[in-house]
């Protein structure tokens, strides 16, 4: 039996290869008589997952060495104040607002810093993205923050800004939650990146965060220690207990992404899969997606019926095709087909061939 296609937006599909594997160790890991969710953090056998998992994802990545990998927990919404806890030196930060989640970062650290909108999309409806040169950027602001896909709005960052073009000092903060390791990363245009794993690589509970060593030691007073990132990098994530079991599954997920040929195949295939199902819906006359094409994500793709009244039953047919969490979400309605890297090109071409199916029957 064909297993469902899940275009959830988070936590989304897995590869099914690691949840096989997993579900083989599930009782006992590698003969070690315990399952991995039973195993001391400081163990061993934990201590060799957490390394190897680290190894693989700043391979898989190109992460430099001068930038500490962070496992934490509570999510990219946490990161939303951890960040500005740890960076903003309660001073100005510089924020693009391009959707629902840069809404929500820059809203969060008004409780910590002064903040600066360097750029809104909101009265386009978060449709494009404000072109770098068009930024009001502060002369002084400590970093510049933007979320390099929206999850919600569908639009994505094809190229990070290269602050120093703009005469721009400070480091550029981005949100990747939603996009990590589904394309190369510019390290040189990045001073931190951060982002829930339940996207691209692992369930929810874990945090990815990827900071550069100059940004560690500034912490507010206030910060609490175990969001402190000199103590976490200090204490390789584990001055406190870290999400175990979601470790694992992520270092999972990295080797399969390697066996898969790494980073740059999956952009090559997430491209792919993208193009098929955008240009699906522009030669519909069902189908409408409202983002400027030059900005459009690979990850999260919404699109709306002209005929709304005709949603629960697109749905309905979906489900029965086997394709899953189609809905968009609430702050914007219609559809979202979120198409990560577990996604496989199949199951894109399975949703076109419904929405094709569904068209005609409907008109």
């Amino acid at each position: 039996m064909t297993r469902p296609y899940n275009f959830s937006a988070g936590p989304g599909a897995m590869p099914p290869e690691v949840l096989t594997q997993a579900a083989s160790e599930m009782l006992d890991w590698h003969g070690s008589g315990m399952s991995v969710m039973e195993m001391s953090h400081r163990s061993k056998e934990f201590i060799s997952i957490y390394e190897q998992a680290q190894a693989d994802l700043r391979e898989l990545l190109a992460i430099p060495q001068n930038f500490h990998i962070l496992f934490m927990q509570g999510g990219g919404l946490a990161e939303n104040a951890i960040v500005p806890l740890n960076l903003s030196r309660g001073e100005t930060v510089d924020f693009v607002v391009t959707g629902s989640w840069s809404q929500k970062s820059q809203k969060e650290a008004r409780k910590y810093c002064h903040v600066n909108i360097a750029a809104n999309s909101e009265a386009d409806g978060h449709t494009l993205l404000p072109k770098p040169a068009d930024w009001q950027l502060s002369t002084d602001a400590r970093y510049v923050h933007i979320c390099s896909n929206e999850t919600i709005h569908g639009v994505e960052f094809h190229t990070l800004p290269d602050l120093k073009t703009l005469g721009c000092q400070a480091p550029l903060v981005i949100d990747f939650s939603s996009h990590v390791a589904s394309r190369p990363v510019d390290w040189s245009r990045v001073g931190a990146a951060f982002g829930g794993a339940q996207k691209n690589i692992g369930p929810a509970g874990l945090t990815l965060v990827v900071v550069r060593d100059d940004l560690l030691g500034h912490a507010l007073s206030g910060c609490p220690s175990a969001f402190d990132y000199r103590t976490v990098a200090d204490h390789q994530s584990m001055y406190n207990t870290p999400p175990t079991y979601a470790i694992y599954m992520a270092g999972l997920t990295f080797k399969w992404l390697k066996l898969q040929g790494g980073v740059a195949a999956m952009e090559a295939r997430n491209i792919e899969k993208s193009k098929l199902l955008y240009e699906a819906i522009d030669q519909s006359s069902l189908y409408v997606n409202r983002v400027a094409q030059d900005c459009r994500s690979r990850m999260n793709v919404p699109f709306f019926l002209r005929d709304e009244s005709r949603n629960d039953a697109f749905l309905a047919g979906a489900r029965a095709h086997g394709l899953l969490q189609l809905k968009g979400h609430k702050s914007v309605g219609g559809m979202r087909a979120s198409l990560y890297n577990a996604m496989p090109l199949q199951g894109v071409q399975a949703l076109v061939a419904y929405m094709q199916e569904f068209e005609r029957s409907a008109s």
